[in-house]
């Protein structure tokens, strides 16, 4: 048997739905597909996001990681938010790398007229 098994990984991460409304998951499914993909990402050299014994196999990993509740699942709502919110991060701070540059070209020119 699978420890922890599906139905506690689902009661997991539905945790914070409140009665009536719709689970983040409601399929065995959809664990899988998540761990799956968190796995991968341990493989492609991502840190664990628990003390993980180092003989574990990353799929364990993703499993631990799901169940300590350190792994989100996140509804396509919830995806294009985030989304919505990195791109808004990266057009700022591409604004204020435009800006430092524009500071720093004025300061030489500046410079360079003094001497």
């Amino acid at each position: 048997m699978i420890h922890p098994s599906y139905v506690d990984l689902m009661n997991v991460v539905n945790k914070g739905v409140e009665e009536g409304e719709e689970p983040v998951i409601s399929s065995r499914y959809s664990i899988v597909m998540a761990t799956a993909k968190r796995a991968r990402q341990l493989v492609a050299g991502d840190e664990a996001m628990i003390n993980a014994d180092p003989k574990d196999k990353p799929l364990s990993t993703a499993v631990k990681e799901l169940y300590a509740d350190k792994l989100a699942i996140l509804t396509d709502e919830e995806k294009e938010a985030m989304a919505q919110l990195i791109e808004q991060k990266n057009a700022e701070e591409g604004s204020q790398k435009a800006a430092a540059a524009l500071d720093e070209a004025v300061n030489e020119t500046e410079e360079s007229e003094e001497e």
